[in-house]
């Protein structure tokens, strides 16, 4: 199996990592391309793949093409390297906002197989969460391929296409809000005296470890928020006060916005 990838970005750098350390391709049976000289230069440092700065070479050499650049660029891509497309190729986009018909239409009459993709920045330690779809052309064994390079960088859950702007609010974006809510919990800590770099750790660790016991233990969080609210208890309180600030809100009014934004790209 040939892997191909055009643009050499940090969530392309992530997958390459990934789809190596896993022991699915070797470095040797990757190609990389992208305008950026440093871009190439980086990702074949840390990976030792090949690269180049010609997308049609990418094609030529590979079976499965990702097309990992930003969504503004793809149609220039795509217009780009769709004479090079034969029949033994097969398409993957990590674009957000860019349709398999958008796609589709940008390929023109030649009948692409295409799988889309919906990674995740933590993909880049290994703990991405990725949503995929495709078109009919695509095979299940090849969608099955596709799922066993994605799970070489975190979770991967097949959806469908009708889902996609709700999976970029509540998962592609979403590292952004948690960040934000590490980096708040942060800050008071340090009003309270902790130093910052302790701060984090804790506020992270504390994140980290919720999340794992949502995941673990399959159950409501709303039940796991309860076993740690005692009655008239400190947590409680902080409960209250999330409340009476509207946090509940906030968060379901962010990923609502997020939703209507994909929508309208």
């Amino acid at each position: 199996m040939k892997l191909g990838f055009i643009g050499c970005g940090n969530m392309a750098g992530a997958i390459i990592r990934g789809i190596i350390a896993s022991g699915l391709v070797q470095p040797q049976d990757i190609t990389g391309a992208d305008l950026s000289a440093r871009a190439r230069e980086n990702v074949q440092a840390l990976n030792g793949i090949c690269v180049t700065d010609d997308n049609t070479e990418v094609v030529k050499k590979s079976d499965i093409i990702f097309l990992t650049v930003k969504p503004q660029f793809l149609e220039d891509v795509i217009f780009g390297i769709r004479d090079a497309a034969g029949p033994d190729h097969l398409f993957v986009s990590i674009a957000a906002g860019r349709s398999i018909s958008w796609i589709e239409e940008r390929f023109g009459t030649y009948p692409v197989r295409l799988v889309r993709l919906m990674p995740n920045t933590p993909a880049l330690v290994g703990a991405g969460m990725t949503a995929a779809c495709s078109n009919d052309r695509v095979s299940k064994e090849e969608m099955e391929t596709v799922c066993s390079l994605c799970a070489a960088f975190g979770e991967v859950e097949q959806v469908s296409e009708k889902l996609f702007d709700v999976v970029t609010a509540v998962s592609g974006s979403s590292p952004a809000y948690v960040f934000m809510f590490i980096e708040a919990m942060a800050d008071a800590a340090v009003q309270g005296g902790m130093p910052r770099a302790m701060a984090y750790k804790f506020a992270s660790q504390a994140v980290l470890g919720s999340a794992k016991m949502v995941l673990d233990t399959g159950k409501h969080p709303g039940e796991l928020k309860d076993m740690v609210t005692s009655p008239a208890g400190t947590t409680i309180e902080a409960v209250r006060v999330l409340e009476e600030k509207g946090f509940r809100s906030a968060v379901f009014e962010c990923v609502k916005a997020c939703t209507e934004k994909s929508a309208s790209l």
